[in-house]
C-alpha cells in the first residue's frame, strides 16, 4: 500500500505553478497523480505528446482552450481530459490560483518540467 502526504511531498515547478506528484513512474501504479497549482493569471500553452491527461478542478477557476480556440470554463467540480495528446493553453482567473487532480496515463517520471521560452507549446 502506498500512503503520501501532499504535505510530505515537494512541488515540482512545473513553469506555471506547481506540481505535487503524488503517484509517479517509479511506483509501479501504471498511472501519475498530481495535485497541480496553476498560478494566478497565467497562460500556459500545453501539449502532452507522450502521455494522455484528465484533469478534475478542486479550486479556483480558469479556462482550457484547444486549437482551434474553442473555451471551455474551468471551475470545481469540472473534469476536461486531453485524450488526443491535444495542444491546448490552461489559463487561470487572475483572481486565484486554479488547483486541479491531474492524472496521467502512463505515468510520469516525476522530474518533468516545461519550458515556456520559445512560441511553440511546451510538450514531454
Amino acid at each position: 500500500m502506498i500512503v503520501r502526504d501532499k504535505a510530505g511531498i515537494d512541488g515540482i515547478d512545473w513553469g506555471n505553478g506547481l506540481s505535487y506528484r503524488l503517484l509517479v513512474q517509479k511506483d509501479n501504479m501504471g498511472f501519475t497523480i498530481a495535485h497541480t497549482v496553476v498560478k494566478a493569471g497565467s497562460k500556459s500553452p500545453l501539449e502532452y505528446r507522450n502521455h494522455l491527461e484528465a484533469c478534475y478542478c478542486i479550486a479556483g477557476r480558469g479556462q482550457v482552450i484547444d486549437e482551434e480556440g474553442t473555451t471551455h470554463e474551468i471551475e470545481p467540480g469540472v473534469m476536461y481530459a486531453l485524450d488526443r495528446h491535444d495542444r491546448h493553453f490552461l489559463i487561470a482567473s487572475p483572481e486565484q490560483d486554479l488547483e486541479l487532480i491531474s492524472v496521467f496515463n502512463p505515468p510520469l517520471r516525476g522530474d518533468e518540467r516545461h519550458n515556456f521560452d520559445t512560441d511553440e507549446f511546451s510538450q514531454y
